[in-house]
């Protein structure tokens, strides 16, 4: 007995994919986002593009080492239909669903010891687009994970678009602080010591304070080391990301080296 036979009209096909993954599935805006999941091993069950041949000559310029990967994924749809699948049209007009890694997957690659690349805890974050570029921020880095506190879904899709795919690129997962991974906490606050007098070890957690109130009673008690940033007085603070690429920057400048993060 054979099978059912495929759907003759792939612009057909892909849509009804779609739906089946987009449940268990986050969602990969753009082309860039589809070509860093791809290069860091996720898992992609469906990709949709209403341009074919202008997503494979953007891979052939930019990301030839993925051609052939989105040249198998890729279906072209109309597009409407494309427009129908995502809330907000990319300019690259590709879209595609991602399996998002396990939680088990995440905390093994977390608590892995030794550990030579620190994590980056952002504790009760509340924007979105900064968690995303601190996310994109930790994988140029190497580093080994990002970890939110709090009620901020660090796979939301709006985290997921800021961190232009690069969420497989590092090991990201909310936990509470009792859960996080060991080694010591480097907290940034404003009342800390100079961090460019302190060398932060691989193993460190730095951990980062909401946009508005600053570290949690909670993280602050967890914090083996206050550190603060150089600051103009009369300033009040820096973004979110900005503080997260200066503290990884002066690791990295006195002493640490990016690395590739160790997945199972």
């Amino acid at each position: 007995m054979t099978g059912p036979a495929p759907d003759p009209r792939p612009d057909l096909a892909a849509p009804a994919a779609w739906r089946r993954h987009a449940g268990a599935c986050v969602l990969l805006d753009g082309f860039h986002a589809l070509k860093h999941a791809l290069r860091f091993g996720a898992e992609v069950p469906v990709a949709v593009t209403s341009d074919r041949a202008g997503a494979l000559a953007l891979a052939d310029e930019l990301a030839p080492d993925v051609r052939d990967a989105l040249d198998g994924l890729l279906d072209e749809v109309p597009q409407e239909v494309y427009a129908s699948l995502v809330a907000r049209p990319h300019p690259t007009a590709v879209a595609a669903l991602a399996v998002r890694p396990s939680r088990t997957a995440n905390l093994r690659a977390l608590t892995r010891l030794p550990r030579r690349t620190p994590v980056v805890v952002l504790d009760q974050p509340r924007n979105l687009g900064n968690a995303g570029a601190v996310i994109r921020l930790a994988a140029g880095f190497g580093a080994a994970g990002v970890v939110t506190t709090g009620t901020l879904d660090p796979w939301h899709p709006t985290v997921v678009r800021g961190g232009a795919g690069l969420h497989f690129a590092t090991a990201v997962e909310r936990l509470d602080v009792g859960e996080l991974p060991p080694g010591p906490v480097f907290a940034l606050d404003p009342e800390g010591e100079d961090i460019r007098g302190v060398k932060l070890p691989d193993d460190a957690l730095l951990a980062f304070g909401s946009e508005r109130s600053g570290l949690s009673r909670e993280l602050r008690a967890r914090a083996d080391h206050l550190v603060a940033l150089p600051m103009r007085p009369q300033v009040s603070s820096y973004n979110l990301a900005t503080s997260v690429a200066m503290a990884l920057y002066h690791w990295s400048a006195t002493g640490g080296a990016p690395q590739a993060p160790k997945h199972d």
